[in-house]
């Protein structure tokens, strides 16, 4: 993915082509450079599973094979001057996208298939266990965005249409777009959830690791379940995120240009998360019991017994 994505850079420099309103190796960068991101936090997430190893090696290379399938027709496609996604121009093309959601449903199941030995894997840091857990099933949800991408757009017919499915919704793909992104500024895009979705793989986990890294200024960071409050409840909201860009998406509104409903419950989320975030950091947290405290507390409970002990006769109390 690596060297794709260095290969794209150098096509976009050197090509000047454009497909679908833009630059043709636009596409094989993106994907090439998610993809590296992606199989990482994969391969680190199955480095901490404590059991499993074996299965969890064979789903990730189900997931490798699977991307590099991917990757392989996109930047074939690009070679041709050919769409890769949604192309029904002729019986080959359609035999190219039909492999590819064959790969995206595999890599899908061996993402799957990590995600539930995280889930049954027991972690020493219960922050970083959830985060992993969080971010993998949001992932999963962001990846099943895409199948909602391949259904018919208004106006298209399957057997009849050269081009089905769209990323837009309420606009033709290829119209104007934000920068970098190529998300559409007049329509609605599944690009947008699909991303947000895909990338909590990174993002939760980078959160832990910013969180102790700030423990040693902040003191209570370093408690563990005040840094697991704050991981449930960014995970929460980074849910909260991907559905309001995915229902955002879906009534065809772009990104840049909420209506009073989009803004009003993003500021329903903003402010749960800054309440849930100052509630996590000033609850009180009972402190466990050192060895000390555990000792006094077993010698008190036996100076009980003793008291409430039977006196033996002969004995005086």
């Amino acid at each position: 993915m690596v060297l794709t994505a260095v290969v794209s850079a150098v096509g976009l420099v050197i090509d000047d082509r454009v497909l679908a309103g833009a630059p043709i190796w636009f596409k094989p960068f993106k994907f090439s450079v998610s993809f590296v991101a992606y199989c990482l936090s994969l391969a680190w997430m199955l480095s901490l599973l404590p059991s499993g190893r074996r299965v969890g090696w064979w789903a990730g290379t189900v997931v490798a094979l699977a991307s590099l399938v991917e990757m392989l027709i996109i930047t074939g496609q690009v070679v041709r001057g050919k769409r890769s996604h949604f192309n029904h121009e002729t019986p080959f093309d359609e035999a190219l996208f039909n492999a590819m959601a064959v790969s995206v449903v595999i890599l899908w199941l061996g993402t799957l298939a990590v995600a539930v030995l995280l889930l049954r894997a027991r972690i020493a840091d219960r922050a970083s266990a959830w985060a992993m857990r969080s971010g993998i099933v949001l992932a999963l949800a962001g990846a099943g965005v895409g199948f909602l991408m391949t259904q018919p757009a208004p106006g298209q017919r399957r057997g009849v249409s050269k081009v089905v499915g769209a990323h837009s919704v309420g606009v033709p793909d290829g119209g104007p777009s934000m920068p970098l992104t190529g998300w559409s500024t007049t329509g609605g895009d599944l690009r947008i959830p699909h991303f947000v979705g895909m990338h909590a793989l990174q993002l939760l986990p980078l959160l832990v690791m910013l969180l102790t890294a700030l423990g040693p200024r902040f003191a209570r960071l370093t408690d563990d379940r005040i840094r697991l409050r704050l991981v449930l409840l960014a995970s929460a909201t980074y849910a909260a995120a991907f559905a309001l860009t995915l229902w955002q998406a879906l009534r065809g509104q772009p990104l840049i240009h909420p209506d009073g409903a989009t803004l009003g419950v993003a500021g329903l989320i903003l402010a749960a998360g800054a309440v849930g975030t100052y509630g996590s950091l000033r609850a009180p947290t009972p402190f466990p019991l050192t060895a000390d405290d555990a000792e006094g507390a077993e010698g008190a409970e036996a100076a009980e017994d003793a008291e409430d002990a039977p006196t033996p006769k002969g004995l005086v109390a």
